[in-house]
């Protein structure tokens, strides 16, 4: 079987790693590794995918994929690079955010081993932190790390200055319990990683200890941005808070410039599948091949063949001019995924087609009216005496029109 160094590092994920030999050997045993997930939301987003998939991605390749949940972690928040603390959850918060996570994760992986690091922190007193933990992290170590030190001068609390020695302790537990040899991260972890391994082995003895780690590259986009962040907020994978649709049309639009690396970070596709890809997509670039065998790949992932399959159609229809056969469900999916208008309701056509900003003009709206370019719930049998209102609503108090063949215009009716 190939190293699973060579595989991330011919993917370009690979950033650092600590010990070459204990990582041969880990996925010769078939060892564990983990990587953890603070309960902040009550679902992971686009930006969980990479790590997400190297779980699937070392499953391949022999080792035992672990799932920590901070439930006591996220209690208290990583400060590894953040600008400022972050605003401390409640418990009831964490825990409900801990049992939506775990469905989800069991979904994505199945057969994934998913355990909640608050079962063993949520029973340990502040004296035994104190005995068991802190005795063994030097002050002097712990502020020459770089996730530490670049918040001294910002300012950093004693409740986020204690997590790289909660994490530290979560990898001695799986160590010691689940045979887990390995923690695996993005490149803003490779500080809380080591501190676990050199807890380890504070423990057991540095020459007994088979703990080593691996962080992977930040997945940026061409600008430099970080991957995942939209003018809208974070692409969820809960359709119920970012549909199948939305999901969808998110890697649909991405550059061409970007598609190969998400492929190569964001799926398990062959480097010899990919390549063959690309060289399709560039004969036709704008049949946009990349973006769609992309979003097919990453959507049955994450929603499975009947969100891919319900996404397609929404897409198909929209594409078609025709949304007539559409659901009330899928309907929604559309008016979420775009901007809105808001326009008071009985007005007469001219005036709600250009305070819609749909038309330009009195002239320009009563030209498209004429020419039957608007359409509204499959009808285009307008005039500019018309009067819009909630009867003619597509979904709840919004109007989907269309202008042309193609462009959608969502609608609010006050």
């Amino acid at each position: 079987m190939q190293s699973i160094l060579k595989e991330l590092e011919a993917r370009e994920l690979l950033k650092q790693y600590t010990n070459e030999e204990k990582i041969i050997k880990a996925q010769k045993e078939g060892a564990g590794l983990y990587c953890g997930f603070d309960p902040t939301a009550n679902s992971l987003h686009v930006g969980h995918l990479i790590q997400i998939i190297n779980l699937k991605r070392f499953k391949e390749f022999g080792f035992s994929p672990i799932a920590i949940l901070g439930g006591g972690t996220g209690m208290i928040g990583d400060p590894s690079f953040k600008s400022e603390e972050r605003n401390l959850l409640t418990l009831k918060q964490v825990e409900e955010n801990v049992k939506d996570l775990k469905k989800q994760l069991n979904f994505l992986i199945p057969d994934i081993k998913v355990v909640n690091n608050n079962d063993w922190l949520g029973k340990m007193s502040l004296i035994d932190f104190l005995r068991e933990i802190g005795k063994d992290f030097n002050l002097a170590y712990l502020l020459a790390k770089e996730n530490i030190s670049s918040r001294i001068e910002k300012g950093l609390s004693i409740t986020e200055f204690s997590y790289t020695m909660l994490q530290g302790y979560d990898f001695y537990k799986l160590y010691q319990d689940h045979n887990c040899w390995m923690q695996i991260g993005g490149s803003d972890q490779w500080g809380n990683i080591t501190s676990g391994i050199d807890y380890i082995a504070s423990k057991i003895g540095r020459e007994n200890s088979k703990a080593c780690g691996i962080t992977m590259n930040l997945l940026t986009k061409k600008d430099g941005v970080k991957f995942g962040k939209t003018e809208s907020g974070a692409i969820w994978l809960d359709k119920n808070k970012t549909s199948e649709y939305e999901f969808y049309q998110f890697f649909i639009n991405q550059d061409d410039e970007d598609c190969e690396k998400l492929f190569k970070f964001l799926t398990t596709v062959s480097l010899k599948e990919i390549e063959k890809v690309k060289i399709e997509h560039a004969k036709e670039p704008f049949k946009r091949l990349m973006q769609k065998k992309l979003a097919q790949e990453i959507t049955t992932f994450v929603h499975g063949p009947e969100g891919l399959k319900k996404a397609e159609k929404i897409t198909q229809a929209l594409f078609s001019g025709n949304i007539s056969d559409l659901k009330k469900e899928e309907l929604l999916s559309i008016i979420n995924s775009m901007e809105k208008v808001q326009v008071k309701k009985n007005q007469e056509m001219v005036d709600f087609l250009v305070e819609s900003k749909i038309a330009s003009s009195k002239r320009e709206a009563r030209e498209l009216l004429n020419e039957g370019a608007i359409w509204i719930n499959n009808s285009n049998k307008f005039d500019e005496k018309t009067i819009v209102n909630e009867k003619m609503t597509t979904v709840d108090n919004f109007i989907i029109v269309k202008k042309g063949k193609k462009k959608y215009i969502i609608i609010e009716i006050l």
